[in-house]
């Protein structure tokens, strides 16, 4: 697997035109930017995928932990400022990237910095809908069945114990920065949002999910659902492909002038 590092935070895989706009993707819980291979196949050459990597995982596995999603979206933040080159670009988050994603936008808005043109908001409901969860503090059996449960961690992890000694931390990380996260109510953001969702993810609750996110942008927010569960977008990277790319022409010709 061909992969360029553009900074410790960011992977590509499949390299496109310098026309292509780009997605910045974030994963999920104790994802990692792999895990955005065959989107990045899918898209290309109309869109360029840039995925990050957290800290504490893969080649970054003896990083530290941020231990926060605002510490986190804080380091995308200055990682982004050297990896946009002023080509028009949209976030695609999935579960906890998403939430992640919500964040950066507003930290980048804060700063005065050109946003996306849309976000994409996968798997996951708004931040501003309150979650009591406190699967970080399950023993390591209760965190294998949430995991098992949500299948979305590679069979190869779970059945091998050297690589499950060294990925339940991480991911324990992950799951006490996203269920100590509190939404701080602010400026609505000024991108459009796109919830795509699976038809039977028993995470979300597909028919609240546009009202709840339409409440945190000035911008449309519209749903696509497609079969299948939280991780539905494995074995259905071509169909969420083919709606990034029409959603991102939509945008550069609204940009363009008339």
């Amino acid at each position: 697997m061909h992969q360029e590092a553009d900074s410790p935070w960011v992977r590509r895989f499949t390299p496109c035109p310098p026309s292509a706009p780009r997605l910045i993707c974030f994963p999920h819980v104790g994802g990692a930017a792999s895990a955005y291979v065959a989107l990045s196949r899918a898209l290309a050459p109309h869109v360029e995928v840039l995925a990050l990597q957290y800290p504490a995982r893969q080649d970054r596995r003896h990083e530290p932990h941020p231990g926060s999603i605002p510490a986190l979206a804080d380091g995308v933040v200055d990682a982004l400022r050297t990896v946009l080159d002023g080509r028009p670009y949209a976030f695609f988050g999935h579960s906890m990237g998403a939430l992640l994603a919500f964040e950066t936008v507003r930290r980048m808005t804060a700063a005065g910095a050109p946003g996306p043109v849309r976000l994409f908001a996968s798997a996951r409901r708004a931040p501003s809908v309150p979650r009591a969860e406190a699967v970080h503090l399950r023993d390591d059996a209760g965190l294998l069945a949430e995991i098992r449960r949500l299948s979305g961690t590679g069979q190869q992890v779970l059945e091998d114990e050297e690589l499950l000694a060294l990925a339940l931390p991480t991911i324990r990380a992950d799951y006490r920065a996203v269920e100590t996260y509190r939404y701080v109510p602010g400026a609505p953001l000024d991108c459009p949002v796109t919830v795509f969702a699976g038809d039977r993810d028993t995470e979300t609750d597909t028919p609240d999910l546009v009202a709840e996110w339409a409440g945190l942008t000035a911008g449309d927010t519209d749903l696509r659902v497609y079969s299948g569960g939280h991780f539905y977008l494995d074995g259905r990277a071509e169909e969420v492909a083919a709606e990034i790319v029409a959603r991102l022409r939509t945008a550069a010709a609204d940009r363009s002038p008339a």
